[in-house]
């Protein structure tokens, strides 16, 4: 399978995974990956200055008509719901809350879906309410790869049930092994576009 980004979706515990699973990442990993992490709308622009610091993947908040670029990492900035459009770019929204949660993490995965079918990767981890659990449905539905965050190891396990209830998954797994899963999915991407391209 040719994939050909990530979207993340975490709430109550998140700064504490993203920690694990970022600074795993190498910077020469090959996909975009693009992070709802609900948060106060007053916190700027902190959570990516911090998880820089933490060294693999490069992080930024994401901004308006900016394009996605392999090995990157982009949050949805506080107060703004990301989307991907068709140029695959990214668009902030200021609409209403979507699962009493703004930025959304439904609102990226499903434009993700429309976007990149069967070639995106989608991964719910912990939190506190039922947000990605609709938008991971929408990846599956659409040929992508929905992986799950093993709820025993979730600092908060109402997300990852809600996920796991609302679609088929293909991977429920600990924390540690998410970034290892990736790196492994990237490399059957690298393999196949070698061999076609």
């Amino acid at each position: 399978m040719h994939y050909e980004a990530v979207v993340i979706g975490v709430s109550a515990g998140g700064i504490e995974a993203l920690k694990v699973i970022l600074p795993a990442l190498p910077k020469s990993f090959p996909l975009p990956v693009a992070i709802v992490q609900h948060r106060n709308e007053r916190s700027g622009g902190f959570l990516a200055e911090y998880l820089n610091r933490s060294g693999g993947i490069a992080v930024s908040d994401a901004e308006d008509k900016e394009p996605l670029y392999a090995g990157h990492a982009y949050l949805a900035p506080a107060g703004y719901h990301l989307l991907i459009e068709s140029d695959r770019s990214f668009s902030l929204s200021v609409d209403a809350r979507v699962n009493y949660s703004c930025p959304s993490i439904d609102v990226l995965f499903e434009s993700a879906a429309d976007v990149f079918a069967e070639s995106l990767i989608g991964i719910v981890l912990t939190g506190a309410n039922a947000d990605g659990a609709q938008g991971l449905k929408a990846i599956k539905s659409r040929g992508g790869l929905a992986i799950v965050q093993d709820p025993k190891t979730a600092q908060a396990i109402a997300m990852p049930h809600a996920a796991l209830g609302a679609t088929p998954v293909d991977y429920i797994v600990d924390l540690k092994e998410i970034a290892p899963l990736l790196i492994q999915m990237s490399m059957l991407r690298e393999e196949v576009h070698g061999t076609t391209g």
